[in-house]
């Protein structure tokens, strides 16, 4: 009951997504599944199965590179469907130059990634005026 109450808050007020979420790439480590919330600066991703108030990982918006985009290997079909699709990324170093390896993957539908590949991409130059 809880769980279900704090995803209706988290819901409520738009600007979300649900996607699974992976810490770097490969293997290596389980999918999260989750419900990402777009802001001015940062996309905040929320486990779905947890009462903690707080987001589990911040992904800021600025210097967020995608690296790649992939459809689930069959390893990852363990945890996730076949409809969504797996984008890596990364954040430019601070010389500029693209990043070497992805800090995240993250897997959501062709749809979810359509609005987030546009939320990236339409950053406003500059400070911020809003925040969710």
């Amino acid at each position: 009951m809880a769980v279900t109450m704090r995803r209706y808050l988290l819901e409520r007020e738009g600007g979300g997504v649900e996607c699974y979420l992976r810490y770097g790439s490969g293997d290596r480590r389980p999918w999260r599944m989750g419900f990402g919330r777009y802001g001015t600066d940062e996309l905040r991703w929320y486990r779905v199965f947890s009462l903690w108030p707080r987001p589990a990982a911040k992904l800021p918006r600025r210097g967020l590179v995608v690296m790649s985009r992939r459809f689930p290997t069959s390893a990852d079909l363990a945890e996730l469907t076949s409809d969504l699709v797996v984008v890596e990324v990364g954040w430019i170093a601070s010389d500029g130059s693209d990043p070497k390896d992805p800090v995240y993957e993250i897997a959501m539908t062709e749809g979810a990634l359509t609005g987030f590949l546009s939320w990236l991409e339409s950053m406003p130059p500059g400070g911020t005026t809003w925040q969710p």
